[in-house]
């Protein structure tokens, strides 16, 4: 029997990300076709008059000038799309369970190492705890209600001093209520703390309570979080 030949998945192309992008964005944001026309009308606006303001005047100058307007005009109109599409990302996961480790381990950059799976977990509830190690120490994310959440919390931030004794933990609770953290503000709030531990620390932190941390393979894990789907679409 011939062995079956497995075609490469095909990647969707710029224009057709373009869409996809526009098409999330505008689902939040009912007036981002205007706002798209507005920015392209005013690059264009602001092209011809540089043309009718640097000599020699000519109408090919102007021309090029418009050009040029228009190009940035396209340009600004797709990076306020991409700002907004992240806006548009985090209402859409806003409360849902698993949010906080997708925004762990897509948000936070290379000073911190994270896992979108959580690191406690109960499975009555779905409230979860992340964990998140990099040069601001160890950060402990709780996601729930912020009352059943204490056991779990304590349980993580013990186990984070024992194995890397000196290096501050932080702990954060995803809400909107008083000293709650907005799963918006989640990743820019860690990327806030102060480098407390070098590079080669941080490596050795992770490894320890890597070391130590126990399987959740088997423990159900909340579901409602799909990457691929909430993710803002982003022309490469």
């Amino acid at each position: 029997m011939a062995a079956r030949s497995s075609a490469p998945e095909k990647r969707p192309g710029f224009f057709s990300q373009i869409r996809t992008l526009y098409t999330f964005t505008q689902q939040a944001f009912a007036w981002l076709p205007w706002l798209i026309v507005g920015v392209v009308l005013v690059g264009i606006a602001a092209g011809v008059g540089v043309g009718f303001l640097i000599p020699p005047m000519a109408i090919w100058s102007i021309i090029l000038w418009g050009i040029t307007g228009l190009m940035l005009g396209i340009l600004g109109a797709l990076m306020i799309m991409t700002r907004l599409s992240t806006r548009a990302m985090y209402r859409k996961i806003d409360g849902m369970p698993g949010a906080a480790g997708h925004v762990l381990s897509t948000s936070l950059g290379r000073k911190w190492q994270a896992a979108d799976m959580p690191v406690g977990v109960n499975p009555k509830t779905q409230e979860a705890v992340y964990r998140a190690v990099g040069r601001g120490g160890i950060v402990i994310v709780g996601e729930g209600a912020r009352g059943r959440l204490t056991r779990l919390v304590n349980d993580e931030r013990s186990k984070a001093q024992r194995v890397a004794s000196g290096v501050p933990v932080t702990v954060l609770y995803i809400g909107h209520g008083e000293g709650e953290v907005p799963i918006a503000k989640l990743a820019p709030t860690i990327k806030a703390l102060p480098n407390k531990i070098d590079r080669a620390t941080m490596a050795a932190v992770v490894k320890r309570i890597e070391s130590v941390s126990q399987s959740l393979a088997s423990m159900p894990i909340p579901k409602g979080i799909d990457p691929t789907k909430v993710r803002a679409p982003r022309p490469r």
